[in-house]
């Protein structure tokens, strides 16, 4: 196997087996989500593979809603999707489509395989139909509408196009083969009464095609040389091809992979429609769901997501991705993008009692080590700070290298401060620290010799600006919360994965930050400002620790 061949997915291996034999053969893909509601973390692996095979080979990949069921459908969802892709860094120029501009030319292909003895409108009701397919070891059974002619079916499909019958009275189905060991060729349905609005073609229509009917002639009419989907769709590839074959139309080629499935996630739009639905988050872009409206209000970048499916990579085999590799790749983008800021989530005060009360120094601090051209900014130092109270021991073990009685310890960007004091109310909580500070240790310019191995960060008390923080966990308690089929994926539900911080206190350098802004809070973690927030009411999510928990499999 040559080097090149070697860093090849299977996928693209296919690709340039079928250039070598058709050299002028277009890589031309497509991403055709259901307007039904938002992108999750699944359809970011398939946005990724279409637009990225692509682009590899030159090629084009179209945008295609698949908006053949009006009950469920509405232009929210087509917005939202458009704005996620684009978020993720992709654009399909002018090539936006919809399965509901095929409507007539997909009646037409249906009227066409009514012609050709291969397919009838069925009376039958739905539990009949059910029962009459049988099950994977016993054949179906033809019913008495089957044989109907091709006269009588042409003029019923067109009376149900007419509205001339009520939902779910008659449906079109292909005449394939009843006895098939394949449940999705015993005669499936094409075409449904549905006597409701659509998004698009308004009353137009009363009659909609199946997924399994338009998905692949729509590939067919925009040239689609590559239809790429996700293993689910393995088995309803026959059925595909057969309409393929009968219509005589382009023979788009379907290819499929393994989808993306990550722990303590969901892939499953009708189940995040449930969580939003029954109010367990506050909507479909809550920070805590696997939607990339989500993410993005988490703050995840878009770079980190594209990079997290290419190490995944493109299998064959559905498999079970950690999510510390995902906050892996969120972690190392962000620490080469983001500006380090101080912010106290739970404060307890320290007074420095030999710093004049009315002094105020200004301290310059990187904004990020990792790139200078990121600048520097000034804090204000003063008399009364806050510290977390996690750095505060009243009596700390050896190896605690933070404050505690007679201890020194490093303010960064500022002094070295000796703890003298502490002060108690009356339930024994620490409600103030007492400290003095060296003035000849002042960061950058320290010549007092005094040495201190921890550095706390803090903000001055009279300059902070008070705000709230939500700390997220997973949303499900399980790593698999949907593969329990004895359980319902409910059960699995993390009540506790939101903690809301009321009173923390972040630096002055915060007060006009824009929602969207992603910043490491210094020891904290990483942070995004909520997209609700305001300079009224800063409000930071958490996006991810500090620390990373993946390591990579041997």
């Amino acid at each position: 196997m040559s080097e090149k061949t070697a860093s090849l997915n299977f996928i693209e291996q296919i690709i340039e087996d079928n250039l070598e034999e058709n050299p002028g053969l277009k890589v031309h893909t497509r991403f055709p989500p259901e307007p039904n509601g938002y992108l999750h973390i699944g359809h970011v692996k398939a946005i990724c593979v279409n637009f990225e095979t692509a682009k590899k080979y030159g090629g084009l990949t179209n945008l295609r809603f698949d908006d053949t069921n009006p009950t469920t459908e509405d232009t929210e969802f087509v917005d939202n999707i458009k704005k996620d892709i684009k978020w993720l860094g992709y654009d399909w120029e002018d090539r936006e489509y919809f399965a509901s501009d095929y409507f007539g030319k997909l009646y037409e292909f249906a009227r066409k395989l009514i012609s050709k003895g291969l397919a009838y409108v069925d009376d039958s009701t739905p539990e009949k139909i059910a029962e009459e397919k049988g099950s994977p070891g016993t054949p179906g059974v033809e019913n008495e509408y089957r044989n109907r002619s091709v006269e009588e079916n042409l003029d019923l499909f067109e009376r149900m196009k007419n509205g001339e019958f009520p939902d779910g009275s008659r449906v079109l189905r292909a005449k394939v083969d009843m006895a098939s060991p394949n449940m999705l060729l015993r005669d499936p349905l094409m075409y449904r009464i549905k006597h409701e609005h659509h998004h698009r073609t308004g009353d137009e229509w009363c009659i909609y095609p199946m997924y399994d009917f338009a998905h692949g002639q729509s590939d067919a009419i925009e040239g689609i040389s590559y239809s790429l989907c996700s293993l689910e769709f393995m088995h309803h590839r026959p059925l595909y091809d057969w309409f393929i074959e009968k219509l005589e139309i382009y023979p788009s080629r379907q290819i499929e992979f393994a989808r993306m499935n990550v722990a303590y996630m969901i892939t499953s739009k009708r189940k995040l429609k449930k969580l939003v639905e029954d109010g367990l988050v506050t909507g479909w872009d809550d920070p805590r769901m696997p939607t990339i409206s989500g993410m993005r209000r988490k703050g995840f970048p878009a770079a980190a997501l594209r990079t997290f499916c290419d190490k995944v990579g493109v299998a064959k085999r559905e498999n079970v991705i950690e999510i510390d590799l995902l906050e892996s790749c969120v972690r190392d983008e962000l620490n080469k993008t983001t500006a380090r800021v101080m912010a106290v989530l739970d404060p307890v005060k320290v007074v420095i009692t030999n710093y004049p009360e009315d002094k105020v120094d200004e301290m310059v601090a990187v904004n990020n080590p990792e790139d200078e051209s990121m600048g520097s900014r000034i804090i204000p130092f003063s008399r009364e700070l806050y510290i977390e109270r996690k750095d505060f021991m009243e009596d700390p073990p050896k190896k605690f290298f933070r404050l505690g009685p007679g201890r020194n310890v490093r303010l960064k960007n500022g002094y070295i401060i000796n703890c003298t004091d502490f002060v108690k109310d009356d339930n024994g909580i620490v409600t103030e620290i007492r400290c003095t500070y060296y003035p000849d240790s002042k960061s950058g310019e320290d010549t007092s010799g005094i040495k201190a191995k921890g550095v706390l960060h803090w903000v001055s008390a009279g300059h902070a600006i008070k705000a709230e923080a939500r700390l997220y966990n997973h949303l499900f308690t399980d790593e698999t919360p949907t593969a329990h089929e004895d359980r319902d994926f409910m059960e699995f539900f993390n009540h506790e994965s939101l903690e809301v911080l009321p009173a923390i206190y972040v630096e002055p350098s915060l007060k006009e930050v824009s929602p969207g802004t992603q910043l490491q809070f210094m020891r904290n973690g990483y942070f995004c400002v909520d997209s609700t927030s305001s300079p009224e009411k800063l409000i930071f999510n958490q996006t991810v620790n500090l620390k990373s928990r993946y390591k990579p499999k041997k």
